[in-house]
């Protein structure tokens, strides 16, 4: 039987195919402030500059590919047992070939009527001002802004809880809930922390490796770790 290896990934993976991340920019997301784009008061105020700001977030989907990142995980599903739980709202995991894929955020690629948060659909082109769901209410992105409850958390929590090995790359461990899910790994369970500026993580019982690089160069590093094992 396959060993269970789970991967947290956050906006770092990808960085490098081309996706900015807001912390890097001081606060900004493409020029905005975060919650005038990424909360429900600034869908309330403005929510035509907040479906503009999404759909030009997903038109970026289509001109941008995996990274070296993306497929060495995804090529690791030949040896573990493999769950990814990412952060990340695009597409790229699946696209490298990763076929177990917990979105904690959201998805850009779907929707979902402001009326039911668990009505979602498939949505590949822009949402307007005046797309309804079935439901007759307006569609908005399916995206988990600042302040809103994160559904996936409890069996993300589960997921790590069973996980022989963790990977986590490309996150700064600041936005919770999504940064506490380190601390449901089991104490015999080895993490390898992946980012070029990576966080000091208190109180941390396990054993933790850490690889200060890209995520591709850490997932390379990891990798030959991991396949002798």
């Amino acid at each position: 039987m396959k060993k269970k290896l789970v991967v947290l990934s956050g906006a770092g993976v990808s960085a490098e195919s081309g996706i900015k991340t807001f912390r890097d920019a001081g606060g900004l997301w493409e020029g905005h402030d975060v919650m005038e784009v990424a909360s429900p008061e600034g869908w309330r105020k403005n929510p035509a500059l907040v479906l503009d700001f999404y759909n030009k977030r997903r038109r970026q989907l289509f001109e941008v590919v995996p990274n070296k990142a993306h497929h060495i995980i995804a090529e690791l599903e030949n040896h573990f047992d493999v769950t990814v739980i990412t952060q990340n709202v695009d597409d790229l995991h699946e696209r490298a070939g990763s076929t177990n894929v917990l979105h904690l955020h959201g998805e850009l690629l779907k929707a979902r009527s402001v009326n039911n948060l668990n009505d979602i659909i498939e949505w590949t082109t822009d949402i307007n001002e005046g797309d309804l769901h079935t439901d007759g209410h307006q569609l908005r992105p399916h995206i988990v802004w600042f302040g809103e409850a994160v559904p996936a958390i409890e069996p993300a929590v589960t997921i790590v809880d069973q996980a022989d090995y963790l990977i986590v790359i490309g996150t700064s461990l600041q936005v919770y809930p999504a940064a506490g899910l380190i601390d449901f790994a089991r104490p015999n369970t080895t993490i390898y922390y992946i980012d070029p500026n990576p966080a000091q993580i208190p109180n941390l019982r396990n054993k933790l490796e850490v690889f200060a690089h890209s995520g591709s160069i850490g997932m390379e590093m990891v990798y030959e770790k991991l396949r002798v094992l």
